[in-house]
């Protein structure tokens, strides 16, 4: 089997879930950004706005602020692909002008009415990914008729939307959204079913990386960091089911676990 692309994630929010704010410095997000590139990762995803549940918005500028600069750095170093995290159009552009290539809309391209002309208009990769409601909401008894059916409907009429704008098709990838808008339940149905995602033609990202539903299996994983071994876990189900990105904190550790893996399948 192909070994999927490895997406670092470097957050340079004051309130990320996963590191406390930790890289919330251009000098500290490239730091994270090198080691990542250092162990392994393929593209690396920076973010300046939290959407863990309940967090809170952000202003476009603010998000500038603290994106730009560290994208700029990452981009006079490393010529790998780039993503920047976020809803808002004028963040992308401003990313893109730097240097990033991949625009991940945890909206799919819905936060905004211009969204998919912008994106059109910039010619970058997209990521669409599903999400029930906003950060702020989203986690507030999450209901489905058909998880599964209802999140691969959704993303493939982002995507004929995206392309209708002008997005090329092969430059889609979607995301299911784990977490976002779902039970620990309606997350495990996704994951499961990621082949459905898969058969749409698209390529698939999964972030399963550190999040809660890992503290639902096991709740001895109470802190973000404790979620190592099941965050490992969900890359692989997400490499033998078809995902050609997986997003994750823990780069090295991923890239060791996906290389093993390929190795076994291929023996």
């Amino acid at each position: 089997m192909a070994r999927p692309r490895v997406m670092g994630i470097v957050n340079v929010t004051p309130d990320s879930f996963s590191d406390g704010g930790r890289h919330a410095t251009v000098e500290a997000g490239l730091a994270q950004a090198m080691k990542l590139i250092g162990d392994g990762a393929d593209i690396l995803d920076i973010g300046g706005e939290s959407t863990r549940p309940g967090a809170e918005p952000v202003s476009a500028q603010d998000e500038i602020v603290r994106v730009v600069p560290v994208i700029e750095a990452v981009h006079a170093r490393w010529h790998g692909p780039i993503s920047v995290d976020t809803m808002k159009p004028e963040v992308a552009r401003a990313a893109m002008a730097v240097g990033a290539s991949i625009w991940n809309d945890v909206t799919a391209l819905t936060f905004a009415p211009e969204s998919v002309d912008v994106a059109a208009d910039l010619g970058c990769e997209v990521v669409l990914m599903h999400m029930l409601g906003d950060p702020q909401s989203m986690q507030v008894e999450p209901r489905y008729d058909d998880v599964v059916a209802e999140v691969v409907d959704h993303l493939v009429a982002r995507a004929g939307a995206a392309m209708t704008a002008g997005v090329a098709r092969d430059r889609i990838t979607l995301d299911p959204g784990i977490g976002f808008g779902k039970t620990v339940e309606h997350n495990l149905a996704l994951i499961a079913a990621l082949d459905r995602l898969v058969a749409t033609g698209f390529p698939v990202l999964l972030g399963a990386s550190r999040k809660r539903m890992i503290r639902n299996i096991d709740p001895s994983a109470a802190e973000a960091t404790d979620r190592l071994g099941g965050s490992i876990a969900l890359a692989l189900e997400g490499a033998r089911r078809g995902a050609a990105v997986i997003r994750v904190h823990d780069v090295r550790e991923t890239v060791q676990a996906l290389k093993v893996q390929a190795a076994v399948e291929t023996a």
